[in-house]
């Protein structure tokens, strides 16, 4: 991927300049990190997220979900869980930085319901791979090498590309084949639709095309039930998959306990294909949406409530 280019001038120059001072603030915390064992680091920035979290908005938005999506629970309740998140997200900060040496250690992630996977890439064909951000999703990826395949994935760029360079190669071990961005960096639609048309070549010519599908795509109408609301998901997974008759395999990474040991789980969503190519894709998202509603019911603490997903109609 070609490095990003600052423009010239001296707003941008002004913004440079704070983009360095990020990206040194960053390098110092990742050097600190980096000289802790695993689970230590780990645990200090759980503790951190958890003590300062509270104080955000994104906190507010976090209770507010929650509560759209629970409304039997009291607000006790909402905000155990609500801490519970800060701590994990907390803990994929840390393991972010870290992913060379939990990778380096098999004990630490384990896979369950990946034989139809591995089956399936014995044989040369496209597939779709989607998962949510519950648990530390970057780690699903690796599950798809443990099965024999190699992923090519979408991601959501860094609006400091210092920090967008950098996370890159700390990325690169999971995403052999290669990243693309979403959208560009500031949401560009000719970036998007640039994206898109690169992610249909691909999947053509035979690849396996990861997704991390639970965010809201604002700028679609495309709605799904969830947690017992109408829900923006993006349709592209299903889209591509049913265009080059891909399955697709839909996957979370569960925490177990408090340190850095995960299992993952790995379950097929139908895609039909008959005369109505909308109502096809429809099915299949809906599909996907129960069944990540399904998986954040059984560890809700575990799931971004903070993200910019309204549970709400509207």
């Amino acid at each position: 991927m070609e490095d990003r280019v600052l423009p010239t001038g001296r707003g941008h120059k002004l913004r440079d300049c704070r983009y360095r001072i990020e990206y040194a603030a960053m390098r110092l915390t990742v050097f600190l990190l980096r000289l802790l064992p695993i689970d230590i680091a780990t645990a200090v920035t759980a503790a951190t997220f958890r003590m300062l979290a509270p104080w955000t908005r994104l906190h507010q938005r976090a209770l507010a979900n929650l509560k759209s999506a629970f409304p039997q629970a009291d607000a006790a309740e909402r905000g155990r869980i609500a801490s519970a998140m800060w701590g994990n997200t907390g803990r994929v900060v840390a393991e972010t930085v870290l992913l060379d040496r939990i990778l380096s250690d098999p004990g630490r992630i384990t896979v369950t319901g990946g034989e139809a996977l591995s089956k399936r890439l014995a044989t040369p064909g496209p597939n779709i791979a989607v998962t949510l951000h519950l648990g530390n999703w970057e780690l699903v990826a690796r599950a798809y090498a443990i099965c024999g395949g190699t992923l090519m994935a979408v991601y959501r760029p860094f609006r400091n590309p210092y920090i967008d360079r950098w996370m890159l190669l700390q990325r690169k071990c999971l995403y052999p084949a290669g990243l693309l961005a979403k959208g560009g960096s500031h949401d560009d639609r000719r970036a998007g639709h640039a994206t898109a048309r690169g992610l249909l070549m691909q999947a053509r010519q035979g690849a396996s095309l990861g997704f991390v599908c639970d965010q809201a795509e604002w700028r679609s109408d495309f709605t799904v039930p969830f947690f017992g609301h109408r829900a923006k998901f993006s349709p592209v997974p299903a889209m591509i998959a049913r265009h080059v008759d891909a399955p697709i395999w839909a996957a979370k990474c569960q925490r177990i306990g408090q340190g850095s040991r995960f299992q993952i789980d790995i379950s097929e969503i139908v895609v039909n294909r008959t005369n109505d190519r909308q109502r096809d894709v429809q099915l299949a998202t809906t599909d996907m949406a129960r069944q990540f509603e399904l998986w954040i019911r059984g560890t809700p603490d575990q799931w971004m409530w903070w993200q910019r997903r309204s549970i709400a109609d509207g």
